[in-house]
């Protein structure tokens, strides 16, 4: 009977001993996260990857939409020019843009602008031509008088007309007369039909141009 109970008291050990050689591993375990814990967790990934409604980071609102020029001038892109660079890799294309610029009452100026893209080349040109702007003299819808403007190899004669006729030149002086206001005129070209000539002979026609009184204060006459 005595060896019976001492055997079945040491069968009993193991069973009892079990639990406790578990517990090491169960606490050795990291605890589970909470529900709080896990969408704090989340909020502040959330809170550093993601911009605000704002659109920027504490830097306050975009910049405004460009909506054109607000001085009042017109813009014409006269002629788009293309440059090609031979280099050791190949060939680096640049842009050129003549742009005139005018408000059609009197004052017109003339621009070139380059750069590597076109809207650049044209945004130059334009802040050239505003840069370069004259006031024309003007007698009703027409000039005052004829001129004959030259510019190297191009010669421009623009002479008076009567009210209704027009602008009788081609692309690239009409884009002058017309924005510098000029509404009656008739053109003709000698020699080269460069853009560039016929622009800057253009121009300085019209620089030219004196009305009557402007001629009697460089005389000393009195103009009736």
């Amino acid at each position: 009977m005595a060896d019976n109970q001492t055997n079945e008291t040491q069968g009993e050990i193991p069973s009892e001993q079990a639990p406790q050689s578990a517990a090491p591993q169960s606490a050795d375990r990291a605890p589970a996260p909470s529900e709080g814990d896990s969408v704090a967790h989340e909020g502040g990934r959330r809170g550093r990857g993601e911009r605000g409604e704002r659109g920027g980071r504490g830097r306050g609102p975009g910049r405004p939409e460009r909506t054109g020029p607000a001085d009042g001038l017109d813009e014409v892109v006269v002629k788009i020019y293309r440059c090609a660079t031979v280099v050791k890799g190949g060939r680096r294309f640049s842009f050129g843009a003549l742009v005139v610029v005018g408000d059609h009452n009197g004052r017109v100026g003339i621009g070139y602008g380059k750069a590597n893209e076109v809207p650049s080349a044209v945004e130059k040109g334009a802040k050239a031509a505003r840069r370069n702007m004259i006031n024309v003299n003007l007698s009703g819808s027409s000039i005052p008088h004829l001129v004959l403007s030259k510019y190297r190899a191009s010669k421009v004669k623009m002479i008076p007309a009567g009210e209704g006729t027009g602008v009788i030149a081609g692309a690239s002086v009409r884009a002058v007369m017309e924005l510098a206001g000029v509404k009656d005129v008739l053109t003709k070209v000698y020699g080269s039909t460069s853009p560039k000539n016929l622009v800057k002979a253009a121009f300085e026609g019209l620089a030219a141009l004196r009305t009557k009184e402007d001629v009697g204060k460089l005389r000393e006459v009195a103009v009736k």
